[in-house]
């Protein structure tokens, strides 16, 4: 039986593909896996923002940018924690998809490419995490879980702006939005060829 998917009205113009029914299908069906696998991922979101105010510590403003990025992630971590606990689960261990580790390897060893492709990278993240929550608020059935995911849309999009936005102030448009257009590919890329996993980015 085929079903038919609600979608977001506008589409982020910088993700190259459209998750597939398939993936939505797979999460609706893995609720309390996914909701994990999430907490992970805000998890693994604040070490990055943290990971690079060690790296450029002397770069102007990034800190300052950074660190509320840093909090906010950590306190999405600990609303699903609770959410979970609600619901009588705890975090545990789950094998990671491919995605993040595949990504990181298109990361450029040269300063200052390294950087921008470090922002980007975060950016092409974010921006993916913020369509499938959106496709999860739109098509979870139970109320609790659309209001959890609704309450993480929009930082998550603030979240891929910002770091879009750090690209482009220190580096010039046409070439932060032409590596933004190749590692957006690479991203789509990795996503089909990954075994599908409740997971994310799976």
């Amino acid at each position: 039986m085929l079903v038919d998917f609600k979608r977001p009205s506008s589409h982020i113009k910088y993700l190259s593909s459209l998750t597939s029914d398939e993936w939505i299908k797979l999460a609706l069906s893995n609720p309390i896996e996914i909701l994990i696998d999430h907490a992970h991922c805000e998890r693994k979101a604040a070490g990055v923002a943290v990971q690079l105010m060690f790296r450029y510590p002397s770069e102007p403003n990034l800190s300052e940018v950074l660190s509320p990025i840093a909090r906010e992630e950590l306190e999405h971590f600990e609303k699903i924690l609770y959410f979970l606990k609600e619901l009588g689960h705890s975090l545990k261990a789950l094998k990671p998809p491919p995605y993040g580790a595949e990504l990181a390897k298109n990361i450029r060893k040269d300063e200052p490419n390294r950087m921008l492709d470090s922002f980007l990278i975060a950016g092409l993240i974010e921006a993916r995490s913020h369509e499938r929550l959106a496709l999860l608020t739109l098509n979870s059935e139970k109320e609790s879980f659309k209001v959890l995911y609704e309450s993480l849309l929009e930082s998550e999009a603030r979240h891929f702006g910002i770091y879009w936005k750090l690209a482009q102030n220190k580096f010039s448009k046409n070439q932060t939005f032409k590596r933004l257009e190749e590692l957006s590919k690479i991203e789509s890329e990795i996503l089909a060829e990954t075994y599908m996993m409740p997971r994310v980015h799976s």
